[in-house]
């Protein structure tokens, strides 16, 4: 469980103590899992923690096990050390994070701060995740998270044992990414003049500029980050709608061609791409570079929330429809959609999208993200496609966190901490092959209303605790055992410094007095969320 364990697991006497002598022996193959060990370790001990092959007489002993399934650990610690061993060099870095839990929360901090007893119990646990893909979507679109915060929630993630981290790289509101064969992209769409504040349609702007973008060497640094901690990113282009970021740097990528500029309001917007053969190729060339940037196996080409008016009122989009023999404009965007996931698979990739990209052809090989409600999982595993599961009422964490009035710019329903505790990716009307096409799930992040790292870890934890250990742990689990638990988890958190939203409410600086949301009761959600779907082709 990727939170503090239960007493439960205890099952032995004495500790094991963690002294200026011990060492950490690993094999040449583990050095890296090592190295990180021995630099979590290291600024809250002082202790040197030197790493050798050789077994120390108090060491830490990290080795890998075949007999261990992909993720799986197993520690064992005693009076005379620790050992840690995993199925693969991911295994055993989880259990090295298992042996930071079992440590006094201080181990988080930087620095000493006095002396502890750096003891681990004398304890037994053997552990492996329920799915291969757990992960959280970060959304550094609306609003932009500087490198070294994208680095740190990196480290919050690995802390909860997720190995996914899907980045929104592109969006109406900014494009994130350096593609150096179309500079505009960032030179113009990565800045807008000011941001909506508040949630309702007439909401005011905040008169505040508003960007940045990560250069090619940034993402270079992110990804092997990630990578060292066993996660992988995700990125995301989001096509063919959320593009007018885009079209703000490179007009002719526009339905009307006329000179827009990188949007300031939230919601969905009528400014799409055209499908023009030149624009399909300026696609392929950005998804070149994300491509070399990114060695992820999914490649996200979003594919949701686009609107048609603009391609059902444009006399040249509807003669290209002609000419393609596409009846509709549904079909439009599949075939805009198939054009982009050829290239993509042609790198030996797969395609990434939204559950939207059901409402026609879907792409072949295609993971389906289902995001309105679990009807999209459903679907997409029924016609034969991977599926990662983000139902926005169970793992959508810009949602309201209850229903009390000082929740920050309240939008949508609530979705508590039980809520998110409950969160199961496999819809129970599927059979048991159709179930296996589930490939796991994730949280999602929208950061329109998050305008500050802060504000990111009030929304994000502790939902995202539970979600984790809903993502690893077995399908029978206890949120009353998972509640007592959490208590002890804050204190790690405290120590890392996430500022998470307090279990009695927030605190006065993280409520938002006079910004406006936009909240909705269970029944207006579900009527709302059911017309959404209503397209899905079966």
């Amino acid at each position: 469980m990727p939170l503090p364990l239960p007493a439960s697991f205890l099952d032995g006497d004495g500790v094991f103590q963690l002294t200026a002598s011990t060492a950490i022996d690993a094999p040449a193959g583990l050095a890296p899992v090592a190295q990180w060990l021995q630099d979590a370790l290291r600024p809250a001990t002082g202790f040197p923690l030197p790493i050798t092959e050789d077994r120390a007489e108090q060491a830490i002993v990290l080795r890998i096990r075949p007999e261990l399934a992909a993720e799986a650990y197993r520690l064992v610690a005693g009076p005379t050390g620790t050992t840690i061993e995993g199925g693969d060099s991911a295994g055993v870095f989880y259990g090295c994070q298992v042996l930071l839990q079992l440590l006094p929360p201080a181990i988080y901090r930087r620095s000493p701060v006095g002396p502890a007893p750096w003891a681990v119990p004398a304890v037994t646990i053997t552990d492996a995740p329920r799915f291969g893909w757990r992960g959280a979507m970060l959304d550094v679109a609306r609003h932009f998270m500087p490198k070294h915060d994208v680095l740190r929630f990196v480290d919050l993630l690995a802390m909860h044992r997720l190995n996914t981290l899907h980045l929104h790289l592109s969006d109406d509101q900014g494009w994130r990414v350096e593609i150096r064969r179309h500079p505009a992209l960032t030179d113009v769409g990565a800045w807008r003049s000011e941001s909506q504040l508040g949630a309702v349609p007439d909401a005011p702007g905040d008169g505040r500029p508003h960007g940045g973008f990560y250069t090619q060497d940034d993402i270079r640094e992110i990804v092997a980050y990630a990578a060292q901690r066993h996660i992988t990113v995700v990125p995301e282009i989001d096509l063919p709608g959320h593009t007018q970021a885009a079209i703000a740097a490179y007009p002719q990528l526009g339905v009307t061609g006329n000179a827009l500029q990188t949007w300031t309001r939230w919601g969905i917007n009528t400014n799409v791409l055209n499908t023009e053969d030149s624009t399909i190729a300026f696609f392929c060339e950005v998804m070149d570079e994300v491509m070399d940037l990114f060695p992820s196996p999914y490649i996200g080409i979003g594919g949701d929330e686009c609107p048609k008016e603009q391609w059902h009122t444009d006399a040249r989009t509807q003669e290209l429809m002609r000419l393609r023999g596409l009846r509709d404009e549904n079909e439009l965007q599949s075939w805009f959609i198939s054009r982009i996931g050829e290239h993509v698979a042609a790198r030996g990739r797969r395609v990434f999208g939204w559950d939207d990209i059901l409402e026609g052809d879907a792409p072949s090989g295609a993971v389906v993200a289902s995001w309105r409600g679990m009807t999209g999982a459903v679907t997409a595993a029924r016609r034969g496609f991977d599926v990662v599961s983000c139902p926005d009422d169970q793992v959508y964490l810009d949602y309201r966190q209850s229903e009390d009035p000082r929740e920050p710019i309240p939008f949508a329903v609530p979705l508590t901490l039980r809520d998110a505790y409950a969160f199961d990716p496999v819809p129970e009307e599927l059979t048991p092959d159709q179930a296996a096409r589930v490939l796991g799930g994730q949280a999602n992040i929208w950061t329109e209303h998050m305008d500050t790292p802060r504000i990111v870890d009030y929304y994000a934890f502790p939902r995202l605790c539970a979600i984790a250990e809903a993502l690893w742990s077995p399908k029978e689990r206890s949120y009353e055992e998972f509640l007592p638990r959490l208590e002890t988890h804050l204190r790690r958190l405290d120590a890392i410094g996430v500022e998470y939203r307090p279990h009695q409410g927030p605190l006065p600086w993280q409520t938002r007095p006079g910004v406006d949301g936009k909240p909705a009761t269970r029944d207006e959600w579900a009527t709302f969320i059911e017309d959404l779907v209503a397209g899905i082709k079966t």
